[in-house]
């Protein structure tokens, strides 16, 4: 529920923003991260729109299957990141939602890396 106040004959309003449901905030990505990833035979090169330690959200036209499992390789500063996610949601026409699944010991603090500045140019 957003609730409003009005403060003023001037209708201006306060607004109380709703705290996020997720158990892991997402950090949105406006600053050029990007992953290859592969499922099946479909493959793309995707713009990750935002990201959490549990997940991330690409941008793509290539719409797998809910519950398919795909490989992810970041293209990032940080050096190597390789994942596997599952597909969680498709949203046609914007991207997939994911959901890690695997990350190697040696790619996790990369990942936490990348995570830490992504957040600080936000």
């Amino acid at each position: 529920m957003i609730l409003r106040t009005d403060i003023g004959a001037d209708k201006r309003f306060l607004v109380s923003h709703i705290p996020s449901r997720r158990r892991y905030p997402r950090i949105e990505n406006s600053h050029g991260a990007w992953v290859y990833w592969n499922c099946d035979e479909r493959e793309d090169t995707s713009r990750v729109r935002d990201l959490s330690t549990a997940g991330l959200f690409v941008e793509t036209e290539e719409l797998p299957d809910v519950d398919a499992t795909i490989r992810l390789d970041f293209l990032v500063q940080e050096g190597q990141i390789r994942a596997k996610a599952i597909v969680r949601h498709v949203k046609p026409g914007s991207g997939l939602g994911l959901k890690f699944i695997a990350l190697t010991k040696e790619d996790a603090p990369r990942l936490t890396a990348l995570m830490t500045r992504l957040r600080s140019l936000s």
